[in-house]
């Protein structure tokens, strides 16, 4: 959120342990002025309550009318029910929001009608429709299908359940985290979440983990904000052609609009790949990505990202090579870079397509064709890609690379993030991640990659 020139990050905190506590989470909460440094202050909320006494959960915040910043929150009660509360801001003349008031209302929203008593989770960022009424989005599982339940104010206090939902999805489980926000259709900023015209997509976001598969999924659409219809361009089917904000360990993702440089920011949460005792050591378990822009692809049907500019601002040396011609089969090696942390954008030009291997029916699944064929394994057109954190006997490193395919009627480019061999121990996770992305191969394929020694 951005407020009186300040950026806030809320995010879940176990205050006992590095681990994901299950009854003691709290809302931690730091302060920036450019995205990059971070200020840790007191938590905002605490389960203290018996409507969160087994813990603060995920939620949103709204900025009211009247400039209040408000939070909408999941708490797990004394019942052990996942219910809906609201928190105001005690002194909305402090920029950095150090104290909290939960609504003496609260619960405002409880699940009823067959809902779940642990599928009733994560509300939006709310907006407000032409007819002054807030919506908010609740992730839930009806019938075994992922909903968008959606709820409606007049005073955003007292809410009721619309008949029917937002949208839903036989061809998923419970939506976690959900989010929804308006994009340009043609322009080139980020909007307010309450934008509604005829110039405008919708993006719902869905964070859906379905057998033991962790993803950030989305659909685009058009909002009638008078009916409350939502109609998808492309509905949810399975994990291998979902649209996704991103195809490695990056879950329950958030947007907020940025007012003062009218763009739509996201973050995410990694989960790294230590064990349960790696995380207890160095106090912490997880981590949140690089915050990234957000906007809608020139062609409509998919999202654009890039790093926020801010980013930019922690290169130090440059190392520039330009024109490197590379024999297929062939290693470069990137000398000069003694930091634990790069930054790199790599372009690659492909002289001639004519020779790239046909993609065969079987190899449907992207990440499962990039763990047949790995970064080890030649082919006509690729591997080609970056090599990172690799030890001096290459014994240890990462791959990011990319494969040219013959389609049907086009070529086709695999990009896949091969960690099988990102570390000789054997208790950390090592998955290949890899997505079929609808990008031209005739014109350069460039890569940005943020190597973190974290």
């Amino acid at each position: 959120m951005y407020y009186n020139g300040v950026y806030h990050f809320f995010y879940q905190h176990n205050p006992r342990e590095a681990q994901f506590g299950s009854g003691n989470l709290s809302w931690g909460h730091a302060v920036s002025y450019n995205l990059v440094d971070w200020v840790y202050l007191e938590h905002a909320l605490n389960p203290t309550d018996p409507f969160d006494i087994n813990g603060c959960w995920s939620g949103s915040a709204t900025i009211l009318p009247d400039g209040t910043p408000a939070i909408l929150y999941t708490g797990v009660d004394s019942q052990s029910r996942e219910v809906q509360n609201l928190a105001i801001a005690k002194n909305p003349s402090d920029p950095y929001l150090r104290e909290w008031i939960k609504s003496h209302h609260n619960p405002l929203m409880v699940p009823v009608d067959g809902i779940g008593t642990r599928f009733f989770r994560d509300p939006t960022t709310a907006w407000q429709g032409p007819d002054g009424k807030w919506r908010v989005i609740i992730g839930s599982e009806i019938n075994g299908h992922g909903t968008a339940l959606l709820y409606q104010s007049d005073d955003f206090v007292t809410w009721s359940k619309s008949p029917k939902p937002l949208h839903f999805s036989d061809a998923t489980k419970m939506w976690e985290c959900p989010d929804f926000y308006p994009v340009s259709v043609n322009g080139t900023n980020g909007l307010d979440t309450s934008v509604m015209d005829t110039n405008t997509k919708h993006v719902l976001k869905a964070s859906i983990n379905m057998d033991n598969y962790m993803r950030d999924s989305y659909v685009i659409g058009t909002y009638e904000p008078e009916t409350d219809e939502f109609v998808v361009d492309v509905d949810f089917k399975d994990k291998s052609v979902d649209l996704r904000y991103d195809y490695g360990v990056f879950y329950a993702s958030k947007t907020f609009y940025d007012s003062l440089k009218r763009r739509r920011v996201m973050w995410g949460w990694v989960l790294e790949a230590d064990s349960k005792l790696d995380d207890i050591n160095k106090g912490w378990a997880g981590l949140q990505s690089f915050p990234r822009s957000i906007l809608l692809d020139e062609s409509g049907k998919q999202l654009t990202q890039w790093p926020i500019r801010e980013i930019e601002s922690l290169r130090t040396e440059e190392v520039n090579i330009q024109n490197k011609e590379i024999e297929g089969g062939a290693e470069f090696e990137i000398t000069g870079i003694t930091a634990s942390q790069a930054d790199v954008e790599v372009s690659f030009h492909i002289p001639n397509l004519d020779d790239a291997e046909l993609l065969l029916r079987e190899w449907r699944d992207p990440e499962a064709l990039c763990r047949i064929k790995n970064a080890s394994a030649g082919g006509k057109i690729g591997p080609f890609g970056l090599m990172v954190l690799a030890s001096d006997n290459l014994a240890e490193h990462a791959d990011i690379f990319f494969r040219i395919y013959k389609g049907n009627d086009k070529h086709v480019v695999l990009m896949c993030s091969d960690q099988s061999r990102s570390s000789l121990r054997e208790e950390v996770e090592k998955t290949t991640y890899g997505a079929f992305i609808d990008v031209d191969p005739s014109q350069n394929l460039s890569l940005r990659s943020l190597v973190s020694g974290s």
